[in-house]
């Protein structure tokens, strides 16, 4: 089964793009964080008080500077609904999103890796329904191992998890707990808490089994493409032994 990477850009209705089409010049990097996005914009001209007034609008800005290159701010939003966006569309087809999103002159640029061409089909088929799409590139990689690198997504691997189990798995990994040999019990660590013993093992538990399914996909992903590697090697090492 051979494997695609791909790259596409489209015009989809989002505040994001939209500044990006009425400043030109101005790029936009998004990248998911659980029920928020976080963009890196920058711009070459840091005199411009009306981007400056539509960035606030945007969300919460978390750093600003004005240096050489321009202008850089980093922006927690909540703009575009998640739930509703591409990057849902990509799971759907069995596909893996690789982040950052990318806005610039009126365009949003995504790449990403499918696990046979039918997938990348009927992504690229839905999304031309009804947006103006255009498609960069569309490369087998049956051949080459994927870069680990460009795999890890934080909000996709801790999608679902609760405050109470994220902060659950804090408390185990500060205490040791999935050292060998531990370095904690589950009581212990319940003790540390105002919870029942029973209550955080329950978060403790969901936390793990949420972050395994979600990691899931990664997984199938590195071993496909690992698999892929190894029987081409072994098909070489057979032509040149014959």
């Amino acid at each position: 089964m051979s494997m695609y990477e791909m790259s596409f850009k489209l015009r989809h209705e989002c505040p994001y793009r939209g500044l990006s089409e009425r400043f030109p010049g101005v790029s936009i990097r998004e990248w998911y964080l659980r029920d928020c996005q976080v963009l890196e914009i920058t711009a070459p001209d840091a005199a411009d008080d009306d981007l400056l007034e539509e960035i606030d609008e945007l969300g919460t800005a978390l750093h600003t500077s004005i240096d050489g290159s321009g202008l850089n701010v980093i922006v927690q939003s909540c703009s575009c609904p998640i739930e509703e966006s591409i990057v849902r569309r990509f799971e759907r087809h069995n596909c893996v999103h690789l982040p950052p999103t990318v806005y610039r002159n009126g365009w949003e640029h995504y790449s990403a890796i499918g696990f046979d061409e039918g997938d990348v089909t009927a992504l690229l088929a839905e999304l031309d329904e009804s947006r103006e799409i255009d498609v960069l590139s569309k490369t087998s990689i049956e051949e080459r191992q994927v870069p680990h690198s460009s795999l890890f997504s934080v909000d996709r691997l801790f999608d679902g998890l609760t405050e109470r189990q994220l902060e659950a798995l804090r408390i185990a990994l500060d205490a040791g707990y999935y050292d060998q040999p531990r370095g904690a019990s589950i009581a212990e660590l319940a003790e540390g808490t105002t919870v029942a013993r029973a209550t955080f093992e329950e978060h403790l538990r969901k936390a793990e089994n949420k972050l395994v399914t979600n990691a899931g996909q990664f997984v199938r992903l590195l071993t496909e493409t690992q698999g892929e590697v190894l029987r081409a090697g072994s098909e070489r090492a057979t032509l040149v032994d014959d």
